[in-house]
């Protein structure tokens, strides 16, 4: 029985107390079949059957509810229990409902130790049987079990003050006990929870949804195409100018027939998409255009797909425009019976084409060479531990300029004015590379397999809030860069932060590289004692045969290189989305973003005179930051909670009270308040995060909200502010970035992606 939230519920739709006579028959039909589908040849659910259909994480909740069904106590559920228990859940009220989970609750303190199976057997007595009220002890066995079940770690003392908290709110008249009026009265202190409180089946039960009417696809709507419109007029331009080249190219040259046309039309495409892969990677040009007006025009965060939609056009023009060439010569070779076909193909022929007749031979190779880049650079290749492949491969694009200098007579001309700006950005690059490794001060392992580095910061190294940079290390991999997000804000001088996340062959290296072996702990520590050990643990370097190397390991960067989050204090009201490690850009900007608010706030309180005469207006016009981090359990939060527990302390000093960036701290294996197996838990951490103004889960003064967020809610809340126009980053997995940006277009917010 899982929550609304896990899964749509089998009850009514809101406002709606009853089902229609058609619903509620299409609900009996569906239950009776599935549950034939799991029930045996015995037309009998045991328990393990029952566990199974509600894929819960702890076996406590599916035998407090599968006792709860057993009503005649055999040990098994049949069709006829289950439909009466799921009925009254289903159709009953919210008191029905209540009911049940005080069931739930009021365990039997005699049989906290046993296992239901044993005493379930047929003709054994049931224990749901409780006696009526819950106690402290029964109440602390629950929420541990719900603390389990929603993947949460909490000392025991802290178990103990949840219980307390909820206990001492409940039990209205002192008495020791909870009834079942003082917990229905107590959850009517939770509205949203007794509004949405419902009895939902797990998949197994849920009647297939209705078949939507189809309707017009997202790409043709008009919303779809207001948001895109630089990006659609940037692909518009460049096939129309593609086609432009083509007919040009293929009229002059009509006169030598179809092939030949066709032929040349390639090839004149060719010379533009060869120069303008080069022109879409000029890193550090693209990097100094974002400061300009052309940024809001052209779409820059876009020019990897570009680079990538380009390289796809490249091989398709090649293929095209080698078989015309082949079909023409198959042609010729008819016509003079003198030459076979390979020799047109495979010998130097006057007259052909390319320096010394060597036009063929040139684009034989360049053939090849542009298959093997392209079929090396799938991310299969990529991200399956042969990183080397793919570089390698890569690197032939200077085989395949220089070829195709040699095989046509006009791309130099092309070239020219993209090529150079291209050697010079590499020669900058290079004299970055060697100007001197950089020391890696610190190391800290965090969990979920995350290195931060500390990195010490070079003397004219400048940087904007969210950039990132090629990373190498010789002791990891002698000709590897890699590119991450520096986590630290340029206003911090001295050194620079980089959390990498363990999900490659490299990254795994780095992790291993400089890992300190530790005795597994045979439990988990809570969340404030490891970040205290953390802060006083200094790694050092260990090799692969656990010998002690040297402390201070050597690195090099080449960047910084910038990123649609640049836009972020041109904003008026920006929300901050980081899913996972997909925060590291974020903490840079909200670090910079309390730097720049301080120094705003440092005015005159009669005169608002402000000494902070270098920050002008537009360096910031933030007027709100909402800060949401999705993590998929408690542990990721350790890797910056350090950080937003400074950035809550400074806002409170600078503005009680103020509300300039608000965090919502979402945890995705928490189940939420409308699931039964977490609903007692919740309120106890809402009771006691009020009390002591703290989240046991983080220690932040924001709450942690259990499951995923409601973009519905999230953007109409942020809607509903009126701050200013609104735009949305984002930093995390492509899958939810189609979500967000599905429903940034229904708001009609500006939507923006990190990309590398």
């Amino acid at each position: 029985l899982l929550g609304a939230a896990a899964h749509p519920a089998l009850c009514p739709p809101a406002g709606s107390c009853t089902m229609s006579t058609a619903e509620d028959a299409e609900w009996l039909r569906w239950v009776t079949k599935q549950f034939g589908s799991i029930a045996g040849e015995d037309k009998e659910i045991d328990l393990e059957e029952f566990k199974t259909a509600l894929q819960v994480k702890e076996s406590f909740f599916a035998e407090r509810f599968f006792t709860l069904f057993d009503s005649d106590g055999s040990g098994t559920i049949s069709l006829e229990e289950l439909l009466k228990a799921l009925s009254l859940l289903v159709h009953g009220n919210e008191t029905d409902k209540l009911r049940f989970l005080f069931q739930v609750y009021d365990v039997v303190r005699a049989l906290w130790h046993i296992r239901v199976p044993a005493l379930t057997r047929r003709g054994a007595c049931s224990p749901c049987a409780g006696n009526g009220s819950i106690d402290l002890d029964e109440l602390r066995v629950v929420l541990r079990w719900c603390l389990q079940e929603s993947a949460i770690a909490l000392p025991e003392e802290r178990l103990g003050d949840l219980t307390l908290a909820l206990f001492e709110a409940a039990d209205k008249d002192h008495s020791g006990s909870i009834t079942f009026e003082e917990l229905k009265e107590e959850l009517e202190g939770f509205p949203e929870v007794m509004e949405n409180l419902t009895i939902s089946a797990a998949s197994w039960l849920k009647p297939p949804p209705p078949t939507e009417r189809s309707r017009r696809p997202r790409y043709l709507t008009r919303v779809y195409w207001h948001n895109h419109r630089s990006k659609l007029a940037c692909l518009g331009g460049y096939a129309g100018l593609n086609l432009l080249l083509f007919a040009l190219a293929a009229l002059q040259h009509a006169s030598l027939g179809g092939w030949m046309a066709v032929a040349r039309g390639c090839g004149q495409c060719l010379n533009f998409n060869c120069t303008f892969l080069a022109v879409l990677m000029l890193r550090r040009c693209l990097t100094w255009l974002r400061a300009t007006p052309i940024a809001k025009v052209l779409p820059l965060d876009q020019h990897v797909v570009f680079h990538q939609l380009v390289g796809y056009v490249v091989l398709a023009l090649a293929a095209v425009h080698t078989g015309a060439h082949i079909a023409n010569f198959s042609r010729l070779a008819r016509q003079d019976g003198h030459h076979a076909l390979a020799e047109y193909l495979l010998s130097a022929q006057p007259g052909v084409g390319g320096l010394g007749g060597t036009a063929s031979q040139t684009g034989l190779a360049l053939q090849g060479l542009l298959v093997a880049m392209l079929a090396f650079s799938s991310p299969c290749i990529r991200r399956s531990g042969h990183f080397e492949v793919f570089y390698w491969t890569h690197l032939s694009y200077i085989s395949i300029w220089t070829l195709l200098i040699l095989h046509g007579p006009h791309f130099w001309k092309w070239f020219v004015v993209p090529g150079c700006l291209f050697v010079l950005e590499k020669v900058v690059g290079l004299a970055w590379r060697h100007a001197g490794g950089l020391r890696i001060v610190e190391v800290n392992l965090l969990p979920s397999k995350v290195t931060h580095l500390v990195i010490e910061r070079p003397q004219f190294f400048h940087y904007k809030p969210g950039d990132y940079v090629y990373l190498n290390i010789p002791a990891i991999a002698t000709y590897e860069w890699h590119p991450f997000t520096i986590s630290s804000a340029p206003e911090q001088q001295e050194t620079l932060w980089l959390h990498i996340r363990s999900l490659g062959q490299w990254t795994n290296k780095l992790y291993e590289y400089f890992q300190q072996p530790e005795s597994p702990s045979p439990e988990p520590k809570p969340l404030s004692r490891s970040l205290r050990e953390k802060r006083c643990r200094r790694w050092v370097q260990v090799g692969a045969d656990g010998a002690q190397l040297s402390a201070n390991a050597e690195c090099y960067i080449d960047g910084p290189y910038g990123t649609p989050t640049r836009r972020i204090f041109t904003s008026e009201h920006a929300v901050l989305i980081g899913a996972g490690i997909g925060i590291t850009p974020f903490a840079s900007i909200l670090q910079s973003i309390m730097y720049r608010y301080r120094r705003r706030k440092q005015s005159c309180p009669s005169c608002h005179y402000s000494w902070c005469e270098d920050l002008r207006d537009e360096e910031m016009t933030l007027r709100k930051v909402d800060f949401i981090w999705i993590n998929r359990d408690q542990k990721h939060f350790e890797w910056f909670v350090s950080l937003l527990t400074k950035l809550e302390m400074e806002q409170a000093e600078q503005e009680p009270g103020g509300r300039f960036l608000e965090m919502h701290m979402y945890m995705t294996s928490a189940l939420s308040k409308n699931d039964m197996k977490a609903i007692g838990l919740q309120m106890a951490l809402d009771l006691l995060a009020a009390k002591e103004q703290r989240d046991s889960i983080t220690g932040l003064r924001t709450r942690t909200q259990p499951g995923r967020p409601d973009w519905s809610k999230v953007f109409g809340k942020v809607a509903e502010e009126k701050r200013g126009k609104v735009q949305v980053f984002f930093c995390g997995s492509p899958a939810l970035a189609k979500v967000i940006r599905a429903h940034c277009e229904h708001f009609g917010f500006c939507f923006f992606k990190e990309n590398f």
